[in-house]
């Protein structure tokens, strides 16, 4: 299983971004898919989630200007972000619970961070 993340750049406070993950393997289900980000000398927190039947949590700091939104047939979650804060530069991950046909067990998996870089 690979989570592969693009998306990500430079833009100017204000600014959009449209992250997104794809999920690729041998994949029997996936669960929850996610964002995360890890910000300069911090630690790695969620941004946002959603389930397999499409509900979303936020962090507070994000409502009203990100919105997480994925599409089961292309196992591909999203991210659009709009509004974008020099606070939001960040390393963004992507995440997913799936049950891969290797192993049959529901396990976490990572994507490789995508930069974002919100000028002032």
């Amino acid at each position: 299983v690979q989570l592969q993340a693009s998306g990500g750049g430079l833009v100017q406070a204000g600014g959009s971004l449209r992250l997104s993950c794809v999920v690729s393997g041998s994949i029997s289900r996936i669960d929850d898919m996610g964002w995360y980000r890890q910000l300069p000398g911090k630690q790695c927190d969620l941004v946002a989630d959603i389930t397999s039947a499409g509900s979303v949590n936020y962090v507070d700091s994000v409502k009203g200007r990100f919105t997480i939104s994925r599409d089961n047939a292309k196992s591909t979650v999203y991210l659009q972000m709009n509004s974008l804060k020099p606070e939001d530069t960040a390393v963004y991950y992507c995440n997913a619970e799936v049950v891969a046909t290797r192993t049959w067990k529901l396990q976490d998996y990572w994507g490789r961070g995508t930069q974002v870089t919100v000028s002032s």
